[in-house]
């Protein structure tokens, strides 16, 4: 039997305040969960100091062995924003200003004070990129090949992805069920083994906690077919009740 093609992506999360603690990055989350829905995994993501050696070397290993990758961060009027410079390195080619780019913002800057050569920074591309439309402030992201040059502002991200969406080739998107139990998760480790081998294309996370001055775990199901997380699912909490324990569906 044939087996499904499956899409993946890669995330480079650029910025020295990330690193320092300064700021905490919330792009992977949402990045994940997008691409879950357009049938894309993110596979890895790599966290990068404003440094062009740095940028250059995790670009090129993470767009040759991914389907896409992601940048977040750089893309600003500043002179540490390098993130352009630093994939157009990447590539062996110019950076320029895009046209589209430009009246972009001037359009948006008409009543803000003009374009500054700071602003028009921001509509540096790296040469025979495109632009991914910023509804939310203006300054577009990028796409060269196969990366997607992105803000690292939250909800500027978000736009751009609302405007990527049914955009990229993927796979099936991959669905997930969840139950828990108050239970140890060593307790239960080659039990959760045996699920995961029973089922093909079926994966099982657990995830422990301690709350209440009890230990739990929860259970994550996730595969691109419905009705094989059902299944599992069905026989996870069939081997827990059997087991001893009670098994909360949803998670606890």
């Amino acid at each position: 039997m044939e087996t499904e093609r499956i899409w993946t992506a890669a995330l480079v999360v650029i910025g020295d305040e990330i690193l320092s603690g300064r700021t905490q990055d919330k792009n992977v989350a949402q990045l994940a969960s997008w691409l879950n829905v357009q049938g894309i995994r993110l596979a890895e993501v790599r966290v990068v100091a404003d440094r062009e050696a740095a940028i250059v070397e995790a670009v090129n290993q993470l767009r040759a062995r991914n389907d896409y990758l992601f940048t977040t961060g750089g893309i600003g009027p500043t002179h540490d924003d390098i993130t352009v410079d630093s994939i157009a390195a990447a590539l062996g080619v110019a950076v320029v200003h895009h046209p589209e780019a430009v009246a972009v913002l001037e359009r948006y800057y008409a009543t803000r004070g003009g374009v500054t050569p700071a602003r028009l920074r921001m509509a540096r591309v790296p040469d025979g990129a495109t632009l991914i439309e910023n509804r939310v402030s203006g300054a577009p992201g990028i796409r060269v090949g196969n990366i997607f040059i992105m803000a690292g502002v939250p909800h500027i991200t978000a736009g751009m992805l609302d405007a990527l969406t049914g955009t990229l080739e993927g796979g099936r998107p991959v669905v997930s069920g969840t139950i828990g139990c108050w239970v140890a998760e060593s307790e239960v480790a080659d039990l959760l083994r045996d699920a995961e081998r029973a089922h093909e294309g079926v994966a099982i996370g657990s995830y422990p906690f301690f709350r209440d001055g009890r230990t739990g775990a929860n259970f994550v199901v996730r595969s691109p077919d419905p009705a094989a997380v059902e299944r599992c699912l069905a026989m996870l909490t069939t081997a827990l009740t059997a087991a001893g324990h009670e098994v909360v569906a949803g998670g606890i």
